[in-house]
């Protein structure tokens, strides 16, 4: 069996993980590149007496990189052992995406360009001769359609064609005062024994033209180094003077535009007429409509999470009841008992109880991506995050902490200018994350009518990016003077969303959901048990023993049961802790118990169920008080329910989503201001709001 090592490579949206999960059969491995916490994506199949691993490189606009992603990417590229590219390009806009393409030919390395998203241009009335850009560009191309399927068993055979080549057919020139200043560096270059690739001196030589300093570094010990940059300086001296440019990679950028543009010319057909993709523009990005279209999606999206999200609830909450009855039957009575019955078993079901709310909010941010009408709203809101201080490509960050706030502050790293990426990740915290989404439908239905639940759901979350806004606002106005750069995204066209991606995104959401539950919420939840459970009062009991073998009815002996737990529970650790720090919570009414809940809640926001679903279910008097909702019904009035909701919108985040903020933002005078300032104004807005409410009369 021969192997082929393949990668993927191509600018962001032009459907690679589409062709990635089209090859049918694969197995599909997804981890980290080694030493960065950078996606990769990685999937093995075989044909024939060939086995084939393609590895997905992160999303990347050219070679002069500026994310993480694009450095991984770039790198990989450079540094890495493979066989072969294959370079996915998108049909709709294939002259923006041909500049990264003749970058990579500048390389001489085998490659198949894969052209993707072709029954897109097709049902517009286009066409695109994938032969006659085979011939220009002198690499095999294969024209796709992912969502459909068509071209991925070519793309497979023209892999192992391509493989069984010596070298790249591919021979793209630049004007030929640049050739004459690459072919003199070349020959300097061979002249090092480290060199007797002449494709290899070549790229070289071209990337140090464009300033790329990961180059630079490369070729700086090397013998020849003297003479190659005295030589490399007159270079590109010449070609600046040449052609009366700034720079040389400005130089680069417009022949391989001008390159692209004469391909385009030559291989593509578009049709006159005004396409779909326009005339729904018309409409969604309409400088009038669009952004109350946009807010009224928003609106049904949360309609859609709490109406059709609570429908399974109280199966769910029937199935784990019974599954921890069950359990309490089979387990010998002690510890082990209690702390699987009443610890995790509770806390994961309450957990769980949420999951189908959680993996609706997940399937609507997903339509509203592969739609294409993300890059809308984003064109939409730019010229009302203006009025903000921000930038309107951070729309994108913003959107996906309603998610996660940890791969929303690594989205923030598209923001090029360092002002415009720290305020936008300084505001991150109040897109209230999916992890809250538990805590604020607990609430909601305990406090709130049935028949507005998912417009005080939407109000929340609104409210919260409103919120964060304003912050964004006073951050630029105090500690970021100067105004954001200025917004450029392509639109991509409007496409039907593949139902196997949907469906692959939310089974890996499934998964991960269901092990975090399993394993870290478990063991928050043990952690709670032990805290609440120890230590024993053995006096204490035996007092409430004797009272209870005095009693002469069933429900004194309940009442003595219920307020047995209560006591040991407040004599408990956890008891202990809560009442050392109810005093900073008590001026909006919490008592011990919310307290060590929002404090648990930094660990992950899901334990503020699991931790209030342990310490709430004490003395749990029949059926009508046996479930979460009825426990916090009868222990924490309306106002005091605000209160939670505004603390938990607006204090920090997970420790993960911390510690995420942390690697991305090195300076401690910002780690500590954004450890500090959030929970502060969070106890600010809870204590004027149960303030306010109270003299209200609630």
């Amino acid at each position: 069996m021969r192997e082929i090592r393949a990668v993927m490579v191509g600018q962001p949206n032009v459907g690679k993980s589409s062709i990635i999960n089209a090859i049918s059969g694969a197995r599909l491995h997804v981890g980290n590149f080694a030493g960065v916490t950078v996606e990769k994506k990685e999937v093995t199949f075989k044909r024939g007496e060939y086995e084939i691993d393609i590895v997905d490189l992160p999303g990347i606009y050219s070679l002069n990189a500026y994310t993480p992603e694009e450095h991984v990417a770039k790198n990989y590229l450079i540094e890495g052992e493979y066989d072969l590219i294959i370079n996915v390009v998108d049909a709709n806009v294939l002259q923006r995406n041909l500049i990264l393409t003749l970058q990579l030919l500048d390389m001489r390395k085998r490659t198949v360009l894969v052209v993707n998203m072709v029954d897109e241009v097709e049902a517009q009335g286009g066409r695109i001769d994938g032969e006659m850009l085979s011939k220009l560009l002198g690499i095999p191309v294969v024209l796709t359609s992912a969502k459909e399927g068509r071209g991925v068993d070519e793309l497979v055979d023209r892999i192992i064609e391509t493989f069984q080549k010596e070298r790249c057919d591919c021979e793209i020139y630049y004007h030929e005062k640049i050739e004459e200043e690459i072919e003199g560096l070349v020959e300097i270059l061979l002249k090092s024994p480290h060199f007797n690739d002449r494709d290899l001196a070549r790229f070289y030589t071209i990337r140090l033209l464009e300033n790329d300093e990961d180059i630079y570094k490369i070729i700086h010990d090397l013998p020849i180094f003297l003479e190659l940059h005295e030589a490399l300086g007159e270079s590109i001296r010449r070609l600046k003077l040449e052609f009366d440019a700034e720079s040389v990679a400005d130089i680069f950028a417009d022949e391989r535009s001008a390159i692209a543009r004469s391909i385009v010319m030559q291989v593509v057909t578009l049709p006159r007429r005004e396409s779909l993709t326009d005339r729904i523009d018309q409409i969604l990005i309409h400088p009038i409509w669009g952004l109350p279209i946009f807010l009224l999606f928003m609106w049904l999206l949360f309609q859609v999470t709490f109406e059709v999200g609570s429908l399974p609830m109280e199966y769910i909450d029937q199935v784990v009841t019974n599954f921890a009855e069950w359990l309490r039957g089979i387990l010998p009575p002690g510890d082990l008992n209690s702390v699987i019955t009443d610890g995790v078993v509770p806390a994961v079901g309450a957990i769980i109880m949420f999951l189908p709310n959680i993996l609706i909010l997940f399937l609507g941010i997903n339509l509203l991506e592969q739609t294409g009408y993300m890059a809308r709203a984003a064109f939409l809101l730019d010229g009302f995050l203006k009025h903000f201080g921000l930038q309107g490509k951070a729309f994108i960050p913003l959107v996906s902490g309603f998610g996660c706030t940890v791969p929303a502050y690594m989205a923030a790293r598209t923001l090029k200018n360092p002002k415009d990426r720290l305020i936008t990740m300084l505001i991150l915290g109040f897109m209230n994350c999916s992890a809250r989404l538990p805590v604020y439908v607990l609430l909601i239905a305990a406090f709130f009518p049935t028949k507005s639940a998912g417009n005080i759901l939407f109000t929340i979350y609104i409210g919260g990016a409103l919120m964060g806004l304003v912050v964004a606002k006073i951050l630029r106005k105090l500690l970021f003077k100067g105004e954001p750069e200025p917004f450029v995204m392509e639109m991509p066209p409007y496409r039907f969303p593949s139902l196997k991606v949907l469906a692959m995104e939310l089974w890996i959401k499934t998964k991960l959901f269901i092990k975090k539950a399993g394993t870290f919420i478990a063991g928050a939840a043990m952690v709670i048990w032990f805290l609440s459970s120890y230590p024993l009062n053995g006096e204490l009991r035996h007092s409430y023993e004797e009272k209870m073998a005095q009693a002469t009815t069933q429900e004194e002996r309940v009442r003595l049961q219920n307020e047995l737990a209560a006591r040991n529970l407040e004599y408990s650790y956890l008891g202990r802790i809560g009442k050392t720090i109810e005093p900073l919570f008590s001026p909006f009414g919490f008592d011990w118990r919310l307290s060590v809940a929002v404090v648990s809640g930094l660990a992950a926001k899901e334990v503020i169920v699991s931790t209030l679903a342990t310490l709430y279910a004490v003395g749990e008097g029949g059926e009508e008080s046996s479930t979460l909702i009825s426990k916090l019904r009868e222990n924490i009035d309306f106002k005091t329910a605000v209160a939670l909701i505004l603390i938990i919108m607006i204090y920090s985040p997970c420790v993960a989503a911390m510690s995420t903020f942390y690697s991305e933002v090195p300076q401690w005078a910002w780690r500590a201001f954004y450890t500090i300032y959030p929970n502060i104004l969070a106890w600010i807005a809870a204590f004027t709001a149960y303030r306010l409410l109270a003299l209200l009369g609630y």
